[in-house]
């Protein structure tokens, strides 16, 4: 669930967006445009920051309640304000949710799954997020109305965009309601036991950021955050961020666009499932090599074929694959990477920094790419990110380790000593 309304709550608001701006009359402002787009990514840096250091004081199950408590909140009073400060303070607080649950979620699913399966059950962590992603488009489907009727548009403007935000309450509220039957983590568990078992002896801090950079965990957490930055800076999102520039570039016209970002659509949840059965058969590392190295190879194809003027169903072809390629790989197995190679007594501030990194890279990304691809061109753009890819992939094939079938106790041992 937590999951499901990360990626619900991060992509509902692209199809609300035309209604709000009429509404609050921003749609001449870019400025406010820009604000109301970003206010939600500012709360997930402060959730996923704020969210280790707590989980790891209080513990996992009472941080995901706070994160379903957000969701539930927020997703009411969005639709309900009318007031655009107001607004944005309501999709601040969502963001603060995206945020918790994006650290928490793939950190507890490990915590809590045999060894033989944490990667598949990790992964799955990745495919609620894509199923999220894909109802928030189905909903605002459904509930925008013909906009070629002027009543019909009212509608939208008046009530259309609320019904998007307020639809995601029935999943917060199964969120809220569900986290109180939820275990605690054991890993958790172990630890507060095994500071109990010091009796009358000084209790060892919780461990800062500024502690877990400079001590032997430091190499781990570097792997950790190259990882997370490199599943944002591989490209990949531009293309649901920035579709109708991609699509358009290729030749298509704006319904010819919207056909193609449901086909992407499509292909990222099908191939979210492929890597569900792959990840505990082929590896981790395997899987991020393949990620790496197959989006650098095909960038560099795409970035030749915008510099080549190509158009049409070949330009689909190579995005779809691109999406593919991310969906069964970088997508999930990051996840899965960060929730395994951390130490129990680190795991949560080292989880959540990680996150944050990775929001960072996301935030970098996309207002990046508007003047990237204003310079270089759609080619020069996509052979940028071929080339991050590429050196992902050496960086990848020299630090990271294959955590398959491994529990998280060996793993320690094996990373920091």
């Amino acid at each position: 669930m937590g999951g499901l309304l990360f990626g619900y709550d991060w992509v509902v608001i692209g199809g609300a967006k035309p209604f709000y701006e009429e509404y609050f009359g921003i749609g001449g402002d870019p400025v406010m445009q820009g604000v109301a787009m970003t206010t939600a990514l500012v709360g997930c840096l402060a959730g996923a920051m704020m969210a280790g250091a707590l989980a790891d004081r209080y513990g996992r199950k009472p941080l995901l309640i706070v994160a379903a408590v957000l969701f539930t909140v927020s997703a009411v009073a969005t639709g309900l304000f009318n007031d655009f400060t107001l607004f944005n303070i309501a999709r601040l607080v969502g963001g603060v949710g995206i945020g918790v649950a994006s650290a928490l979620s793939p950190m507890y699913i490990a915590e809590v799954s045999p060894t033989e399966i944490r990667g598949r059950m990790v992964s799955l962590n990745q495919m609620t997020i894509v199923l999220g992603i894909l109802a928030a488009q189905v909903v605002n489907m459904l509930l925008a109305q013909d906009t070629t009727i002027a009543a019909s548009q009212a509608w939208n403007i008046e009530w259309g965009w609320r019904w998007m935000f307020w639809a995601e309450t029935l999943p917060a509220g199964l969120f809220l309601v569900l986290s109180f039957f939820i275990p605690e983590s054991p890993v958790f568990l172990k630890l507060v036991s095994n500071k109990i078992q010091v009796e009358k002896a000084e209790r060892e801090p919780c461990m800062g950021l500024s502690e877990l950079v400079a001590t032997k965990y430091s190499g781990v957490l570097l792997l950790g955050l190259v990882i997370a930055v490199f599943q944002q800076w591989c490209g990949t999102n531009v293309i649901f961020n920035y579709a109708q520039e991609i699509f358009v570039g290729a030749g298509f016209d704006v319904d010819g666009m919207f056909i193609n970002i449901v086909i992407t659509g499509i292909a990222n949840v099908l191939f979210t499932f492929v890597a569900l059965y792959t990840i505990e058969k082929w590896g981790r590392r395997t899987l991020m090599l393949i990620g790496a190295g197959g989006l650098g190879l095909i960038y560099l194809i795409l970035g030749s074929c915008y510099a080549m003027h190509v158009e049409g169903v070949m330009m689909v072809v190579l995005v779809v694959a691109a999406i593919s390629c991310y969906a069964m790989t970088l997508g999930p197995v990051t996840w899965t990477l960060l929730a395994e190679i951390f130490p129990h007594r680190v795991r949560g501030i080292a989880m959540a920094t990680c996150t944050f990194a990775l929001w960072v890279g996301c935030c970098t990304l996309t207002f990046s790419f508007p003047s990237m691809n204003a310079v270089f061109g759609s080619s020069g753009t996509f052979w940028i990110y071929s080339g991050i890819c590429l050196c992902a992939f050496v960086f990848l094939y020299r630090k990271c380790p294959e955590t398959k079938g491994r529990s998280l106790e060996e793993l320690e041992r094996e990373l920091v000593g």
